[in-house]
């Protein structure tokens, strides 16, 4: 079926244009849509079996998936502008520049989205001197090396959060181990050390950052909604 979608996209006549434009380039389209769903299996391959079955973060599932179409269907259809590595990095420096005000990604996610911006650009950009195997090979190493650190190097990772913590008598010193204790049971996570912040003796609370280890199916933002991020 291929094959012969393949054949009569090459058959057909490039001379047909409208205003100037060609209404259809067999040999382009073909290419386009080729690269277009190679990358998309990357793209989901990376993004909802890595990213998303670890942080079951659907926001992010949704941003990275679409900003990895964008950027490929760019860098691909502006190819011949000649803007290729100035683009390219103006594209890394726009985004990588993204905090999204209203809540700032933490460095895990700009990672994945560094990645994300990345493939798009390899596979939309890559001439004829590189080899298909060769691009195969880059996409497929990016796949695997982040799997490894996910899956097998980075299982537990040593999470933190800050909460606003009411019982202020447990914030003495000395009374630590009581503290992490009253925490354990009210987040039901396992702690491994705490640090007092700002305290407020006004409304009797403090602020509390918390240490855990996160594994592959918690999803810190289930917990309870005293849980805060650092830069509220």
């Amino acid at each position: 079926m291929l094959s012969f979608l393949s054949f009569l996209l090459l058959q057909i006549d490039d001379s047909l244009r409208f205003f100037d434009t060609k209404i259809i380039n067999g040999g382009d389209f073909l290419e386009l849509f080729i690269r277009f769903s190679f990358n998309t299996i990357i793209l989901v391959l990376l993004v909802r079996y890595l990213y998303y079955s670890i942080t079951k973060r659907k926001d992010y599932l949704f941003t990275y998936l679409l900003i990895g179409t964008i950027v490929f269907l760019l860098c691909f259809l502006l190819e011949n502008v000649k803007l290729q590595l100035g683009f390219a990095l103006g594209l890394f420096a726009v985004f990588g520049i993204i905090r999204y005000r209203t809540n700032p990604i933490a460095i895990k996610e700009m990672t994945y989205l560094f990645m994300v911006i990345g493939i798009s650009v390899i596979n939309a950009l890559s001439n004829k001197k590189v080899s298909y195997v060769e691009l195969i090979f880059a996409n497929v190493a990016v796949l695997a090396v982040t799997y490894v650190l996910e899956r097998v190097v980075l299982l537990r990772q040593l999470a933190q959060k800050t909460i606003i913590y009411e019982n202020i008598d447990l914030i003495k010193v000395g009374r630590e181990n009581e503290l992490k204790t009253d925490i354990e049971k009210r987040t039901g996570l396992t702690i491994e050390r705490v640090e007092v912040g700002r305290i407020d003796f006004i409304r009797d609370s403090a602020r509390v950052k918390i240490f855990y280890y996160n594994n592959s199916q918690d999803d810190p933002d289930d917990y309870d909604a005293r849980l805060v991020d650092d830069d509220e």
